[in-house]
């Protein structure tokens, strides 16, 4: 076999990993399951929406870790389950900056870029999934 076509199927072999995608999430820590469990304490969960009014501010996003995301919005909590998750996020070193284009509300779909909190730089992206609403009993 010849170095060309070495090349063709390693860049077949690369292209056909990148097409694969994972809909599975990593189990959280025991940590971020006590921190998730606080935050929707006292609340029950609804049924999944695609959409949840806009946050107004970046104290009422919580970060749990990679793969969990909690927004506060009155006696309504919303937990977000992005996608394959949005890896480096719960290190701590980044915020999640979301994509609004004057709307009301952030929404399944919604492409949200990490940012290095320390020079600004994007670190990533990740998708929002559906929300899930966690509302207060009785």
């Amino acid at each position: 076999m010849n170095l060309r076509n070495l090349i063709i199927l390693a860049g077949a072999g690369l292209l056909a990993g990148s097409c694969t995608s994972t809909t599975a999430q990593e189990a959280r820590t025991p940590k971020a399951e006590g921190r998730l469990a606080e935050a929707i304490e006292g609340r029950v969960a609804s049924a999944p929406v695609d959409c949840m009014p806009n946050y107004r501010s970046a104290t009422q996003m919580e970060i749990i870790d990679d793969n969990t995301l909690v927004f506060h919005d009155g006696t309504t909590v919303y937990v977000q389950n992005p996608p394959g998750g949005c890896r480096g996020l719960g290190l701590g070193g980044y915020t999640l900056v979301t994509r609004q284009f004057g709307a009301s509300q952030i929404c399944r779909g919604d492409i949200n870029n990490l940012v290095d909190i320390r020079n600004g730089q994007i670190g990533g992206s990740c998708v929002f999934g559906p929300f899930i609403p966690y509302r207060r009993a009785g």
